[in-house]
C-alpha cells in the first residue's frame, strides 16, 4: 500500500470515529498487532490487511444510533462503497469487506481468509489484558453502569450470574472467555501473557470491594443495634 492510499483510508477512518473506546488509538493498536501477527503467518496480502484494520470500526456510529445494526456487517458494506468509489478494484474491496464483516463475534460467520483471521485476532487482543480492562471500564462508565452489583443479602456479587450489567458481570460474561478464541498461534501466545494481568485485576477488585461489605456491614448493624 502506498502512502497516498494509506492517508486516504486513514482520513476516512478518523472521520468515522464514534466513541472513545473505538478511537484512533484502538485502530492503531489493532493495525500494529495485526502487522506483528502477520509476520508469523504464511502469505498475507498486506494491502487487504491494512485496509481492513483501518476501516473495521467505521460503522460504530451507526450501531450506537441503532443498536439493532451490527457494526461489522454495516462497516463491511460502508468500506466496500468507499473503496470502490475511490478507485479501488471491486475484488479488493470485496476482500476487505469480508474481513470487516467477520471480525466480530458472530456465530455462523467466522473469518475465512488469513487476513480476516489476523484482523479478528488483533481486534480481540485489544479487548484482553490491561488494555481490555481499561477500555471496558471507560465504556461502562459512559453507559452509567456500576463496577458491581449486590446480592439479596447485601454482599457484592462476583458477576457470574448477574442479570443487571456491571463491570464484574462484563468480565465474567465476556473478558474472561476471550482467551480460547484466537485463530493464529502468535495472537494466542500474546493473549496468554495478557490473561494473568486481567485475572489479577478482577480478583483484586472483587476482593477490595467485597471486603468492606463483609465486615463493615456487620459492624454498622452492631452499632445501630447498640443505639436502638
Amino acid at each position: 500500500m502506498n502512502q497516498r492510499n494509506f492517508c486516504l483510508l486513514e482520513e476516512y477512518m478518523l472521520s468515522c470515529i464514534g466513541d472513545v473506546c473505538h478511537d484512533e488509538g484502538h485502530i492503531r493498536r489493532v493495525l500494529y498487532n495485526a502487522l506483528e501477527i502477520a509476520k508469523t503467518e504464511g502469505p498475507v496480502d498486506y494491502d487487504v490487511l491494512i485496509a481492513a484494520c483501518l476501516l473495521h470500526d467505521i460503522a460504530r456510529k451507526e450501531q450506537m444510533e441503532n443498536p439493532a445494526l451490527c457494526h461489522a456487517v454495516e462497516g463491511g458494506e460502508k468500506a466496500y462503497r468507499f473503496l470502490t468509489e475511490h478507485g479501488f478494484a471491486p475484488e479488493f474491496a470485496q476482500r476487505v469487506k469480508e474481513c470487516i464483516q467477520t471480525h466480530s463475534y458472530r456465530e455462523g460467520n467466522p473469518p475465512r481468509s488469513i487476513e480476516a483471521k489476523i484482523l479478528f485476532d488483533a481486534d480481540k487482543l485489544d479487548a484482553a489484558g490491561a488494555i481490555g480492562i481499561a477500555r471496558t471500564l471507560m465504556y461502562k462508565s459512559g453507559l452509567g453502569e456500576p463496577l458491581y452489583t449486590l446480592l439479596p443479602d447485601g454482599t457484592v456479587s462476583d458477576g457470574e450470574k448477574d442479570a443487571a450489567p456491571s463491570f464484574l458481570h462484563e468480565y465474567k460474561r465476556k473478558l474472561a472467555k476471550l482467551y480460547d478464541n484466537f485463530y493464529t498461534a502468535a495472537a494466542a501466545k500474546i493473549a496468554r501473557q495478557y490473561r494473568q494481568t486481567a485475572q489479577c485485576f478482577y480478583e483484586g477488585l472483587f476482593q477490595e470491594v467485597s471486603t468492606p461489605y463483609q465486615y463493615g456491614k456487620n459492624e454498622l448493624e452492631r452499632l445501630l443495634a447498640d443505639n436502638a
